[in-house]
């Protein structure tokens, strides 16, 4: 069973440059942690987006839901930006033949001390074993979009 990945940037991917004293959106890491990892599945990854997920448009959106529902596999991860994941969720729960699955990163993948690294490993095995649907990969837990809000004092996601 082959995983397609979408990245569409977010702090999971985020680099921080200090002459600009400001992090900005860099090449997509999940390739990375997976080969680190040395995962033994098939998966392909497809950059689609390089932006904070509060930048993201209804346009963007779209974009993202044609390349999964035109993707030959049904089994779909999405990198994305904490901040307005569940409304991306909420808004691919239109597409119901594939099990979809959002993660994302408190702190870039780049950091030594990320939630990146474990998130990932959770939205993976999400990804391959649940039903059809849509999902949030986060903190060790799964979530409906519905019912997930970001707790930004915890640094973590909660069920609403």
């Amino acid at each position: 069973m082959k995983l397609k990945i979408f990245t569409t940037g977010g702090t999971i991917d985020k680099i921080y440059f200090d002459a600009k004293s400001e992090y900005q959106i860099g090449d997509p890491q999940i390739g990375d942690v997976l080969r680190e990892a040395n995962v033994s599945f098939p998966y392909s990854v497809e950059p689609l987006l390089r932006k904070d997920s509060l930048e993201l448009t209804e346009a963007d959106r779209d974009l993202l839901q044609q390349r999964i529902q035109q993707a030959d596999a049904q089994r779909i991860l999405v990198t994305h930006g904490t901040d307005t994941m569940a409304d991306t969720g909420r808004f691919l729960k239109s597409v119901t033949d594939k099990t979809i699955v959002l993660v994302g990163a408190m702190q870039p993948a780049r950091f030594r001390m990320t939630d990146a690294i474990f998130n990932i490993g959770a939205a993976v095995m999400a990804a391959q074993t649940l039903p059809s649907g849509v999902y949030i990969a986060m903190n060790g837990q799964v979530f409906d979009p519905d019912n997930v809000q970001k707790n930004r004092d915890k640094m973590r996601f909660e069920t609403t």
